[in-house]
């Protein structure tokens, strides 16, 4: 049976609200999520600010690395070993599940800045 046009109309209201009120819902379930990202956005801030500052001063971090091995030898071989078993997980990690991680990080990044701009 064919609907009129009132019927339609009444029908997308209804759905519209329906919409509305699911965006508001997911919209309110993110905002955990946002505390995280915006955490992972600064720590990430935070080491690319590390990671510049040592290739800007090579000879200084050489230096440095060299002056804590002659200090401290096992304590500067234990934390190495710990900072290579780390870097080495994380690489696994990385080559058991390329990219999942991120995809998901991308698509709630993608969602909250779809409703940042409704």
């Amino acid at each position: 049976m064919a609907k009129t046009r009132a019927e339609l109309d009444q029908e997308r209201a209804r759905l519209t609200e329906r919409i509305q009120a699911q965006r508001a819902n997911l919209a309110r379930e993110l905002v955990p999520l946002q505390r995280i990202t915006r955490a992972g956005n600064t720590l990430s801030a935070l080491v690319d600010e590390a990671v510049a500052y040592v290739r800007e001063r090579p000879l200084a971090m050489s230096a440095l690395a060299a002056g804590l091995l002659l200090l401290k030898p096992k304590g500067v071989w234990r934390w190495a070993k710990r900072g290579f078993f780390i870097w080495r997980g994380w690489r696994a990690v990385q080559q058991w599940q390329p990219g999942t991680v991120m995809d998901v990080v991308r698509q709630v990044l993608a969602v909250k800045n779809y409703f940042a701009r409704k």
